[in-house]
């Protein structure tokens, strides 16, 4: 396995990557990213499926800054993260946090969730 530092900025890159609107729009690159069993708690309160963003032809692109970034291993395969996005589409600050696995030789993401939050 990585060490942390590594880990933590491979796991960022890949956080990083699903803001942009390159990997947001194109469905095959979704796939690649989400594990076959992925869901997510939307800050919108909705409950998302890798379906719901493959399906439905990628998600929806905004300006996003991450920041206040951390990993949390819980296990040699599974990473917990958690970070800060500033939507200045929407001007609003969320919470988010995901869990990564490591499966055929790539990290995937199994769960995401966001949370509005107060600046």
């Amino acid at each position: 396995m990585l060490d942390s530092t590594e880990l933590k900025l491979q796991l960022l890159k890949l956080e990083q990557a699903l803001l942009s609107p390159e990997i947001r729009t194109s469905p095959q690159k979704l796939e690649q990213f989400l594990a076959d069993d992925f869901f997510e708690f939307g800050s919108s309160g909705t409950i998302w499926y890798k379906k719901d963003s493959v399906e439905g032809g990628g998600l929806t692109v905004r300006k996003m800054t991450l920041t206040d970034f951390s990993i949390y291993p819980l296990s040699e395969d599974v990473v917990f993260t958690t970070y800060r996005i500033q939507d200045e589409t929407r001007n609003r600050e969320t919470l988010r946090s995901s869990i990564w696995k490591w499966k055929d030789g790539r990290w995937q993401m199994f769960f995401h969730q966001g949370t509005i939050t107060s600046s």
